[in-house]
């Protein structure tokens, strides 16, 4: 049984999504009702606050399996690759979710607000608690913004503010810490990271990588699998191959263009790793992602 105090979390959500669908107006914030159980769904966490008011979620890391339900809630602390299921939905009780963008610099900002600037460690980029009753009603205000278009500008900027304070000074504080601080170890892993996404089709250059981080190579190897759960070649293939799904999805280019445009230089080593990952050869995953028969990429 769902908490007593989401009650009003799961109306909002319900109303939002019945109104604007998955993406409401608030810029950041998205929004999920799902009536049966769902998965497997592959897609990039950025750093994000999520939290389940109704029914239940498991996000795969490499192997390690995140866990959560309606009263949990999941930090997002780094860009990284999952895989997921909607474990726990049902017609009548159906899953209701949300996502909130989490902005760095405004935690950074904030963390000069504090006594101190706790150092962090590098964590796990995933990270599941219990989700307070105080974000209740914040969250909610902001939500209600969707119904108030001409107040988001001035309004939503200054409750995420809020939101993000409550979450900096509760049992969240530490994964949070980790993206606002600039010479962390997550913020150093963030860089080379985001050079990955940048160019993820050409060829990884570890020592490149490490030196963006400030770090020996074995060092930087050591931290960025304690983040992600990946090797950094391991994370950069799966930002190809979902990258390969979201172009089949889109326009359903042929399948050795697509190969090719992501950084494969054979088309049998792309298929056989695209199937590997997917559960299926990428002309025939592609054909069902756009009949609408297998699960579509999530944000």
């Amino acid at each position: 049984m769902e908490p007593d105090h989401l009650t009003p979390l799961r109306d909002q959500i319900a109303r939002q999504w019945q109104a604007h669908g998955r993406e409401p107006p608030v810029a950041g914030l998205l929004l999920s009702s799902v009536t049966a159980p769902a998965g497997p769904i592959h897609a990039v966490y950025r750093p994000s606050l999520c939290v389940v008011a109704q029914g239940a979620k498991t996000s795969m890391l490499g192997e390690q399996a995140y866990r959560y339900d309606a009263g949990k809630c999941l930090i997002a602390s780094m860009e990284v690759p999952i895989r997921a299921e909607i474990t726990r939905a049902t017609p009548e009780r159906p899953y209701l979710a949300f996502s909130l963008a989490l902005d760095p610099a405004t935690i950074s900002d904030l963390l000069l607000e504090r006594d101190g600037r706790d150092g962090a460690s590098a964590g796990p980029a995933l990270a599941v608690h219990a989700f307070g009753p105080e974000l209740v009603d914040p969250l909610c205000r902001l939500m209600a913004l969707c119904d108030r278009p001409r107040d988001i500008a001035v309004l939503a900027p200054l409750i995420r503010r809020e939101i993000t304070w409550l979450l900096l000074n509760g049992p969240m504080g530490p994964a949070l810490r980790q993206i606002g601080l600039a010479g962390s170890h997550m913020a150093r892993i963030g860089r080379a990271i985001a050079c990955i996404r940048e160019r993820f089709a050409g060829q990884l250059n570890v020592r490149h990588l490490a030196d963006l981080a400030g770090m020996s190579p074995a060092t930087f190897h050591r931290h960025f699998k304690a983040v992600t759960a990946m090797t950094p070649v391991q994370y950069q293939k799966q930002l190809r191959l979902q990258e390969a799904r979201r172009l089949l999805l889109s326009d359903g280019a042929d399948v050795a263009r697509i190969g090719y445009a992501i950084g494969y230089e054979s088309p049998s080593q792309f298929s056989r790793e695209y199937r590997r990952l997917f559960g299926a050869p990428p002309g025939k995953d592609g054909l069902e992602i756009r009949k609408g028969l297998a699960p579509r990429i999530e944000a």
